[in-house]
């Protein structure tokens, strides 16, 4: 029995808790640095590359295992040494300990990499990233928790991989009038009894305070996610809310009652004002509702976009698709460049709100239907509509199989496709370049300074036959 048990114990060249002095060889794509023991992979939480660290072993498994820095022998030239720590253990803002130059480049490279590895296309040009010119204190949203401590109705973030909050009030990504927002409403929801969910228990009210702030227009948002839709006190809340914060428009208690980590439930209801915000993009008005998708980087989004549109070589003759369209921020920004934009998107609330965004413009010339993207191309086809260019914008996933086979059916001349994800993205050219379509070019755009998130459009041709 002992002999079974000894030959079947691995044999790895560290051992945890213990120490080991090593040389930093590069990042990984969640900005991590990597070092190597004896062939043996460590990824280490604020380490860079070329740095010298003595570290702790915390925790190892058959193909690697992760340290955690006890003492830098050598700093790397690019470490900003202002950098906060609960930044970095909340993940909040995991690579603002590097210089902004090498974020860029950093980012170029990730691109680079996943088209090299999985679509197996080194020859593309990935162009360097766009950069923020204050690539700070951008977020137009904030979804932060809150919990009991010490007493307290206390806000901040969750440390990296469990649900300890780290108490914060500036988050440094985010628009600091959000951030101020946040601790007064923290701080009123306090003083009248509001107690906080505790999520092991699932007990208590309040579970999230999330607020939404126009870049342009400054109107906000507030949402009070509450684990019960009885709500003691309401309206005098929404009242004091109000008279504290004059940008507030909208005040929503969304109702979450399922023990889960989404954030959001299926119920809303408005507390006070309207049941969403508007601002500005590329000189359009936007209605943002409550659960609908808007970029979170309003500035670097006007970017992303106008580099979509140019890859797209828009003219009047142009039928374009609009995949997952959201509330129309694509589609309608370029509407008036095309014959007719058609757009679809899976989330009820977010087509009415391109339906309105589309008259508030005056935009005729744009359709939008509720449905699955690759179920929505079918039917179009059917119809025998037929787009010169298509635009794609999924979610983090990526494009469903069909979806491209429909798309390919239909031979647009171009498919322009923003992600948000590069490795899917690869993967995904790699199945347009199986059915006759050419990855020309893609841009990398910095929406997410700070982070190891990279946004980043590519163009897609029709090879002719």
């Amino acid at each position: 029995m002992s002999i079974i048990k000894e030959n079947t114990m691995k044999d790895y060249p560290v051992k945890k808790n213990e120490e080991q002095i090593v040389t930093i060889l590069d990042l990984s794509h969640e900005g991590m640095g990597i070092a190597k023991v004896d062939g043996y992979l460590l990824f280490i939480e604020n380490a860079l590359p070329e740095e010298e660290v003595r570290v702790r072993i915390e925790k190892i498994g058959p193909k690697f295992g992760f340290a955690k820095v006890l003492e830098w022998l050598k700093e790397s030239p690019y470490r900003e040494e202002d950098a906060k720590e609960e930044l970095l253990r909340t993940g909040i803002a995991p690579l603002s300990h590097l210089t902004y130059e090498k974020q860029l480049s950093f980012k170029q490279e990730q691109v680079t990499n996943v088209l090299k590895k999985i679509a197996h296309m080194p020859d593309v040009t990935v162009s360097p990233t766009i950069a923020m010119e204050q690539p700070s204190h951008y977020r137009n949203k904030a979804q932060i928790p809150v919990q009991k401590i010490n007493g307290q109705l206390t806000t901040g973030f969750y440390r990296k991989h469990s649900h300890t909050l780290i108490p914060l009030e500036d988050f440094y990504i985010q628009d600091p009038a959000i951030d101020e927002a946040i601790s007064e409403i923290r701080d009123i929801l306090q003083r009248f009894g509001v107690k906080a969910y505790n999520e092991e228990a699932h007990e208590g009210f309040l579970r999230h305070i999330i607020i939404r702030r126009g870049h342009y227009s400054h109107q906000m948002m507030v949402i009070l996610v509450t684990r019960k839709p009885k709500f003691f006190q309401a309206d005098k809340i929404a009242e004091v809310i109000k008279e504290m914060l004059p940008e507030v428009v909208s005040i929503i208690q969304n109702v979450n009652e399922e023990k889960t980590n989404v954030i959001m439930g299926p119920t809303n209801r408005v507390l006070y004002g309207k049941s969403y915000i508007e601002d500005q993009l590329l000189g359009k008005t936007f209605r943002i509702s409550a659960q609908s998708f808007y970029q979170v980087n309003t500035e670097q989004a006007e970017k992303l976009y106008q580099v979509a549109m140019d890859f797209a070589q828009l003219s009047k003759n142009d039928t374009v698709v609009d995949a997952y369209s959201g509330i129309g921020t694509i589609g309608l920004s370029l509407a008036d460049k095309v014959d007719h934009v058609y757009g679809m998107e899976i989330v009820a609330e977010a087509v009415k709100d391109a339906q309105t965004n589309a008259a508030i413009n005056g935009i005729t010339n744009a359709t939008y239907l509720e449905g699955k993207a690759e179920k929505i191309m079918h039917q179009w086809a059917r119809e025998e509509v037929q787009p010169t260019v298509v635009f794609v914008d999924p979610p983090r996933k990526g494009l469903d199989a069909s979806f491209i086979d429909a798309t390919c059916e239909m031979q647009p001349e171009r498919v322009v496709y923003i992600s948000c994800n590069p490795a899917t993205m690869a993967r995904d050219v790699k199945l347009f370049a199986e059915k006759g379509y050419q990855l020309e070019k893609v841009q990398p755009v910095d929406l997410f300074p700070q982070t190891v998130h990279v946004e980043c459009v590519g163009l897609l041709t029709r090879v002719k036959d």
